[in-house]
């Protein structure tokens, strides 16, 4: 299958500390990872690697076919989306008052806000996808009055707007209740599982998180790779209770994992 992304020995330090230590991921077409670990063991650090806000002081990185350090990462970036807690804070902050469906057609050009008017093609796949996300209700409020399952909803439109070959979902469903994580994991299970998705790379705390569709997993701990491979080698009880540092049993219900404390 075609390379999606390839890590190779990645080291990342700052001074003496190591924040990423030999890490090496493959991700083929078609795979959908989840990444999990506790605070602190590098999560966000891999994925700014990844999208080249960061560099890595050993190691090779090539996304996309592109190699870092001999291509334009800026162009690369444009063909990932990114949701997160950070991008939402920003649309809330600097263009809170725009209607949710004007945040999500600003994914089209990779900017917060909208600068031009946009074509009727772009508008009618705009509230397509909050429909399907079972957001349409939303489309003519402004982003600051939406909940924070409502805000996830749009920001996830916004980025698959933009056809990303990678989309990151950086804890989307944090500080979400039972219900709104839910409705914006069956919305996201609603575009994952079209024809042409992207590569979908999702960090999480939470197991239950991983739903039917996932493939992989990779589990770190303290910059170290704990276990990469196929979600049911990984998401087990010893490499996840050597990665939290606590004794866990996992129990497959649905095609979805779930925790206990051993």
């Amino acid at each position: 299958m075609t390379e999606i992304l390839a890590l190779e020995e990645v080291t990342l330090s700052r001074g003496a500390l190591t924040i990423l230590d030999q890490i090496s991921w493959h991700v083929a077409h078609g795979e959908h990872w989840v990444i999990m670990g506790p605070n602190g063991s590098g999560k966000t650090t891999l994925l700014n690697v990844l999208t080249g806000y960061l560099w890595p002081s050993r190691g090779k990185v090539r996304v996309l076919g592109a190699t870092y350090g001999q291509t334009d990462v800026r162009a690369v970036r444009r063909r990932i989306g990114w949701v997160g807690a950070g991008l939402v804070e920003q649309i809330a902050r600097y263009h809170g008052q725009d209607r949710s469906l004007e945040v999500v057609l600003s994914g089209s050009d990779a900017s917060i806000g909208l600068y031009r008017r946009p074509e009727p093609r772009e508008i009618e796949v705009a509230e397509t996808l909050l429909s399907e996300l079972g957001a349409e209700e939303v489309a003519e409020r402004p982003f600051t009055v939406l909940s924070s399952g409502e805000r996830q909803k749009v920001a996830l439109a916004r980025a698959w707007l933009a056809g990303p070959a990678i989309l990151v979902l950086d804890e989307p469903a944090s500080g979400l209740d039972l219900v709104a994580r839910e409705g914006w994991l069956g919305g996201l299970t609603r575009l994952a599982t079209k024809a042409g998705a992207p590569s979908i790379i999702y960090v999480t705390h939470q197991v239950e998180e991983v739903l039917p569709w996932f493939t992989h997993a990779l589990v770190l701990r303290a910059g170290r790779v704990v276990a990469s491979g196929r979600k049911h080698d990984v998401l087990t009880d010893d490499p996840l209770s050597r990665a939290f540092g606590i004794g866990v049993e996992i129990v497959w219900r649905g095609e979805r994992p779930w925790l206990t404390i051993a």
